[in-house]
């Protein structure tokens, strides 16, 4: 049996909050290049030693943000995409607030301290954990219609 899709004018929620979360990336990508002149950790280094740079660890703490937002990356984006064929707007918010919550994660984590980064940054994992709840029921409810 075929399931036809239907992809209503809400899913334009969910497109947005993803190219948001793209210039949010290029955003912490600028951060960590402004580091790298500011602490002096010349390319391709992608983690500086501490050994070699009293600043390391603040250098690494920027990096390794913007290096966790990239690894979940993927995650978020099919989870997003998928989950807003289902709920568009629930999606949307989701992903909205995973996008700011994700900011929070980075700054906090910018700091220096890396526990920092879960003060607010992690309820990150609760809107990715919402949405792939949704993914989920998606595909349920595809396998039962």
């Amino acid at each position: 049996m075929a399931v036809t899709l239907e992809i209503t004018n809400d899913y334009g929620y969910v497109v947005l909050v993803l190219v948001l979360y793209i210039f949010f990336n290029f955003w912490m990508a600028i951060q960590v290049g402004k580091a790298r002149r500011k602490y002096k950790v010349s390319y391709p280094t992608l983690y500086a030693i501490e050994s070699e740079n009293k600043d390391a660890k603040l250098f690494n703490c920027i990096q390794r943000g913007h290096q966790n937002a990239l690894e979940m990356m993927p995650v978020f984006f099919v989870t997003l995409l998928l989950s807003g064929l289902y709920c568009p707007i629930v999606a949307a918010g989701l992903g909205a607030f995973y996008t700011v919550a994700r900011y929070f994660y980075f700054r906090g984590y910018a700091t220096g301290v890396p526990e920092n980064r879960l003060k607010i940054g992690g309820f990150n994992f609760l809107a990715l954990l919402g949405l792939m709840i949704l993914a989920a029921v998606f595909g349920v409810r595809l396998l039962l219609s």
